[in-house]
């Protein structure tokens, strides 16, 4: 199982880099709504119409640039080792971990929570489409190998998404109930129970 390459880097040429990047910085620095094409393309040092070309608005930026982050954080946390349903609940629990810390989104929760359900939960856009499609191609595997109960593929790992973007987007409000290490554990808890034939066995049988 390997992360979503729906946005493969050499398809981004030097100046598309040098933008995301600047894209980047100034949200860290003044949050979405504060962030303008002009101030992406000061920093990039490049031209508003080169930036216009590429992305019509802030919006469109802003949005490419979460689908590549999240692209990212999913590359790095997804493990190799391990059962299918291991892999899967590891990789899980440590990119959701990795969202609540990451200081790009760490801004948008705090300054533009709004936006942030709009461009990565408010809508099935291609954050979650390639999150789903990675994790049906993980249950599978799970299936194959024996550690991943029977099911629709395609509705259990929509089930998985709305389980882990529950704990990242729920996470701040239950901070003083469930943080951190405690959040990260019952967050594993939960999507390894709900993917073990074991637990659906025991329930069926009562």
């Amino acid at each position: 199982m390997t992360a979503p390459d729906n946005l493969p880097e050499n398809t981004l040429s030097a100046t598309d880099l040098a933008i995301l990047s600047a894209a980047r910085a100034c949200v860290q620095d003044f949050g979405v709504r504060r962030t303008t094409l002009t101030e992406v393309a000061r920093r990039a040092g490049v031209s508003r119409p080169t930036v216009y070309r590429r992305w019509p608005d802030t919006g469109a930026l802003v949005a490419e640039l979460l689908v590549r982050e999240l692209r990212g954080i999913v590359a790095a946390t997804m493990p190799s080792a391990g059962s299918a349903r291991t892999r899967l609940v590891d990789g899980v629990v440590a990119g959701a971990a990795t969202v609540r810390s990451n200081p790009l989104f760490g801004k948008i929760f705090r300054t533009d929570t709004d936006l942030m359900l709009t461009y990565v939960f408010g809508r099935l856009g291609r954050n979650q489409r390639a999150l789903i499609e990675l994790f049906v191609t993980g249950i599978r595997e799970g299936q194959q190998d024996g550690s991943i109960r029977g099911g629709d593929p395609e509705q259990m790992a929509t089930m998985v998404l709305l389980i882990a973007q529950s704990a990242v987007q729920s996470a701040g409000t239950v901070a003083k109930l469930l943080a951190g290490e405690h959040l990260d554990a019952e967050l594993r808890r939960a999507i390894d129970g709900y993917l073990d034939d074991r637990t659906h066995s025991d329930q069926r049988r009562r």
